[in-house]
């Protein structure tokens, strides 16, 4: 009877037992890896279809995007040759192109993407001429061709430094470039000669410059700039009263002349007027009535004035050079050019800072340069030192609107501060 009940009792724990083992395991969550696991039917996966993308307003998604730059000699045909377009449609969309941009003007070293269906097959070409405009060649069943432009935003930045050896060496150094030097040499270009500025001199520029996403596409114009030389300070804030932007000092002055200080952007002087000066070719001693700027050959040079041009030949002292009448008391002259500009001759009207030519060495020069000459009342004179008349004062009418952006402008300059660590102490300090 005892055997019969402790049988019984085994069955019972056994049953319990069973069945508290099978509960837990339905209740315990499952381990997360085991989850992850993909069934054995749906492991071919499917790429999810991308957000539709486009550049320059076209859908490029499921499509073969190129870029590259044109090389010297290649043109739009060739181009398109190599992406499977026939020349009959080329030779199309060539004369679609007439009045909205001459394809001969495609030049070597700019940007161009190609936008091409899955068999390699150009549907569009975007031609970059410059950083901001582009052109669209569009290959499709109705061939055209239209122009657009890059949203260009506008932002602000500074920079200071202290001269060391020469302005433009301290503002690359700073990490500006060429152009913000001939941008800041233009604006005080009257007041301060910037072949002969002194070790210690300080400067504080504002200046604007032009952003396509990220990138920086164009620099200027300088908004605001204070310059410290011989410890005295010289302000420069850019105003318009209504016929264009010009600079100003703290008291309403211009600070731009009739004429550019520089026919050339920011360079060295070689040679300054002299009247007995060594001539490196003719080898003796004679007057130079002018002043040399050296630069590269091929730099461009500014008509230092608005005026008409007077002659603009070849004469073998001078070689090619350019001569203008602004006005009936001032005359200035361009001489040993490579080149004259297209469409440089006598009677043209010329503006300031417009391109009369390039710098060489033609005629009597042993290298290239400029040799700038001025003419006042029909005599020639430094144009270095010669007094010239400055453009219209802030008016009456706009002094109230000019004090208040001048104050406004001065208070941000003086708040900058320049960064004298890495300026060398000088022996004496």
């Amino acid at each position: 009877m005892q055997k019969i009940f402790w049988l019984l009792g085994l069955l019972v724990v056994s049953f319990l037992a069973f069945h508290l083992y099978s509960g837990d395991k339905a209740t315990d969550p499952v381990p997360e890896e085991v989850t992850s696991v993909t069934p054995i039917e749906d492991t071919v996966q499917f790429e999810e279809p991308k957000k539709t993308s486009s550049i320059y307003g076209i859908d490029v998604n499921r499509k073969l995007v190129i870029e590259s730059k044109v090389r010297p000699n290649e043109n739009i045909s060739t181009i398109l040759s190599d992406y499977n377009v026939p020349p009959q449609e080329i030779d199309l969309l060539a004369r679609k192109a007439k009045g909205v941009f001459d394809v001969r003007k495609i030049n070597a070293h700019r940007h161009y993407k190609l936008i091409c269906s899955e068999d390699s097959v150009a549907k569009f070409m975007i031609y970059e001429p410059n950083k901001i405009e582009y052109v669209v060649f569009d290959l499709n069943d109705s061939v055209s061709v239209y122009t657009g432009a890059k949203q260009v935003s506008t932002a602000e930045s500074t920079i200071t430094g202290t001269i060391a050896t020469s302005l433009y060496e301290s503002m690359i150094e700073g990490g500006a470039s060429p152009q913000l030097v001939d941008y800041v040499a233009d604006v005080f270009g009257w007041q301060l000669d910037f072949t002969r500025l002194q070790v210690g001199d300080q400067y504080k520029i504002i200046y604007q410059k032009q952003m396509v996403g990220d990138e920086v596409v164009e620099l200027g114009p300088v908004v605001g700039a204070e310059f410290i030389h011989e410890g005295n300070p010289f302000y420069a804030v850019r105003f318009d009263q209504g016929n264009g932007p010009d600079y100003f000092d703290e008291k309403g002055h211009s600070l731009r002349k009739a004429f550019l200080k520089y026919p050339v952007k920011f360079t060295r002087i070689s040679s300054r007027y002299s009247g007995r000066r060594f001539h490196p070719v003719l080898k003796r001693y004679k007057s130079h009535l002018g002043t040399d700027y050296a630069a590269p050959t091929g730099t461009p040079i500014r008509a230092a004035g608005e005026g008409i041009v007077t002659e603009a030949r070849y004469h073998r002292g001078n070689g090619n050079y350019v001569k203008i009448r602004h006005n009936a008391n001032y005359s200035t002259q361009y001489l040993h050019m490579s080149k004259i500009a297209k469409g440089m001759k006598p009677g043209v009207k010329v503006t300031q800072g417009q391109t009369i030519g390039y710098v060489g060495s033609t005629g009597l020069a042993n290298g290239p340069h400029l040799c700038y000459r001025f003419w006042k009342n029909g005599k020639q004179v430094d144009a270095m030192k010669v007094e010239l008349p400055p453009s219209e004062p802030i008016t009456e009418g706009n002094k109230s609107s000019y004090d208040s952006v001048m104050i406004d402008m001065l208070a941000r300059l003086h708040q900058i501060e320049i960064d004298q660590t890495d300026f060398p102490v000088l022996a004496g300090d």
